[in-house]
């Protein structure tokens, strides 16, 4: 038997391989987002939550 017709692919241009390379050779900063600041908020809940409190 052969191969079904979906089983066949064709020959791929390397253009998911091109975008890979192309953001692995840029820095860092270039596609991480940076982190603020944490908040006053963000504390509150932290010790919130260390003191035993759920809701």
């Amino acid at each position: 038997m052969s191969r079904h017709l979906a089983d066949h692919r064709s020959q791929t241009t390397g253009g998911r391989l091109k975008h890979f390379l192309r953001l692995a050779r840029k820095p860092r900063e270039a596609w991480a987002r940076p982190r603020g600041k944490a908040g006053n908020g963000r504390l509150v809940q932290f010790l919130r939550i260390e003191r035993g409190r759920t809701v």
